[in-house]
């Protein structure tokens, strides 16, 4: 009867203890979601400003000469319209370029001197001479436009490689230097040289005239 009894009490203790663990394992495995997900933050790259360069200015110096000397090259021209003006500019202080702009008269003799440079080099880089007496005038085209008359009593020409061109100079010419030149030049007196270099290297185009005597005055 004991052994009845005790079998009964093991079975209702297994059904309990089976009910139980189903409870357990409902309640220990529930339905899992998923973890909620963070939104994605965009960053903005980050741009370096960008600054517009600065140009500096570019200054223009004038060349001076080297060893910060006088250049004795002259190379602008003097057109003068008075006696004053033509005097200082056909001095040793005066230009390469002597331009009158009217007939112009004198009594003073004249004295065309100095060494000028017209700022060309020939083949081997030396520097040239030049002094250029203009009787004329011309357009932007170089066409001459006028031609004038230079009048006085004497005109000495001791600048290196010069010449009278496009006009006439009434007077008489004394000179001094080889290599001197009329170009399309009247000289209305007469023409005396100094030397007989200067008389041996003078020349004359076709189209100019010597009105007196060309002859060696020593």
């Amino acid at each position: 009867m004991k052994l009845k009894v005790t079998m009964i009490t093991l079975v209702l203790l297994m059904l309990i203890l089976t009910g139980c663990g189903k409870k357990v394992n409902n309640a220990t495995n529930p339905t899992s979601s998923p973890a909620p997900t963070k939104a994605a933050v965009t960053t903005a790259p980050t741009t370096a400003p960008t600054t517009a360069p600065t140009t500096a200015a570019t200054a223009t110096v004038a060349p001076t000469a080297a060893g910060g000397k006088t250049p004795d090259v002259v190379t602008t021209a003097s057109i003068v319209d008075n006696e004053a003006a033509f005097l200082k500019a056909i001095s040793k202080d005066g230009t390469w370029i002597i331009a009158i702009i009217k007939d112009l008269k004198t009594d003073k003799e004249l004295l065309m001197e100095g060494e000028f440079k017209n700022g060309k080099k020939d083949d081997a880089g030396k520097e040239l001479y030049q002094r250029k007496l203009a009787l004329y005038s011309q357009d932007e085209n170089r066409n001459i436009t006028a031609r004038y008359t230079l009048t006085a009593p004497k005109l000495t020409v001791t600048s290196p490689v010069a010449s009278i061109q496009h006009g006439a100079f009434i007077g008489d010419l004394y000179v001094s230097v080889k290599d001197f030149q009329l170009i399309d030049a009247v000289v209305d007196g007469n023409v005396y040289f100094t030397s007989d270099e200067a008389k041996s290297t003078f020349k004359m185009d076709a189209t100019s005239k010597v009105t007196g005597k060309q002859e060696l005055k020593k």
